[in-house]
């Protein structure tokens, strides 16, 4: 079959969004460094979410970034200490009337590590029982459209942007009433790349054959890493949609930076500013998602990450007119060394 014809080497080669972390950032580095050195601060983007350790780099708590928004915005959460017995664990998830299936993902995690939806109070058990680290537990929201939205704001002006909006995808695949699932994922580039991890879990659904014409949705977690895949929705920004958030980013102190990652119920809801709930908030970090989009142009992709650097640069300067510290080296060895320590454990 088509799928087979390659390796799923040359589909990650020839692909950019499949290419790794350290090769597609080198650019960003420079131009990192470049602005580094305009503002002679090595981490002056730090100082553009100062509620935020990094600014949003990496290493941050999820819970105390959800507690800064609206709870109005937000799937019901309940925040799970590492080693808290697990019966204190079902109790809050009772007293929060909360149902399954649930969302269980890491407090302090990236790209969908450990995310995973849990059916029975024993999935979950088995699941966070197995990592002596902090969890969030939270609502399962499935309004049918799943989005990346983001946003910022000057700290010297009363109003928001939003620069990049995407639509994710979930991975699927179109019944030919003949082929099995494994068959037709072994046709899709996309859907080939994840086999080896539905080999592992769901061996027995490889096996169903859908009837023509039927769309299966493989994996409702929209991550990347689980074989979502991102669109451009940029057209879809309305004065509405920026009012909307703008009143969810201005309640959020100490942060002017950041990618929505949420669901809603439908494009049109989105364009509106209704029927949203924001699942989690990345900072600096939290790319435009869009630019992942195989129909953007390589150079594009750049230009639109280039252009977001200058509008953290350009709110770095108006903080430093505030004062606001940056991180220093000796800060961001202390969090690095906590963050390393913790994703080993994860990784393990």
């Amino acid at each position: 079959m088509a799928g087979k014809k390659k390796s799923r080497f040359w589909i990650k080669l020839t692909q950019w969004e499949y290419w790794p972390i350290w090769l597609a950032y080198i650019p960003i580095v420079f131009c990192w460094l470049g602005y580094a050195i305009r503002t002679r601060r090595l981490f002056f983007f730090s100082a553009v979410n100062p509620a935020i350790p990094t600014g949003g780099v990496f290493g941050e708590e999820k819970m105390d970034i959800l507690d800064r928004i609206p709870r109005n915005a937000i799937p019901i959460t309940v925040f799970v200490p590492k080693n808290q017995p697990f019966s204190d664990t079902v109790e809050a998830i009772q007293d929060s009337q909360l149902r399954f299936p649930l969302i269980a993902k890491p407090n302090v995690g990236e790209r969908g590590l450990l995310v995973k939806r849990v059916a029975s109070v024993e999935e979950l058990q088995a699941h966070i029982g197995a990592y002596a680290i902090d969890w969030i537990i939270q609502e399962l929201i499935d309004y049918p459209l799943e989005a990346s939205v983001l946003y910022y704001r000057y700290p010297e002006r009363d109003e928001g942007y939003i620069s990049s909006v995407c639509i994710k995808e979930f991975l699927s695949v179109t019944g030919d009433g003949q082929s099995t699932i494994e068959e037709l994922m072994a046709e899709n580039d996309r859907a080939f790349l994840q086999l080896p991890r539905f080999r592992d879990e769901q061996p027995e659904r490889l096996q169903e054959i859908p009837e023509a014409g039927a769309s299966i949705v493989l994996e409702k977690i929209g991550n990347h890493s689980r074989g979502t895949k991102f669109v451009d929705g940029s057209e879809l920004i309305t004065p509405a949609m920026v009012e909307a958030f703008h009143q969810v980013g201005r309640q959020m102190d100490g942060i002017h930076y950041g990618r929505f990652d949420l669901r809603c119920t439908s494009k049109q809801d989105l364009q509106r500013g209704f029927n949203f709930k924001i699942l989690e908030f990345n900072g600096v970090a939290g790319e435009p998602a869009h630019i992942y989009d195989p129909k953007i142009p390589f150079l594009e992709k750049y230009r639109i990450y280039f252009r977001h650097w200058r509008v953290i640069y350009e709110i770095y300067l108006e903080q430093r007119k505030r004062q606001v510290p940056t991180m220093t080296i000796s800060e961001l060895r202390t969090i690095n060394r906590s963050y390393q320590a913790h994703m080993r454990k994860i990784q393990s």
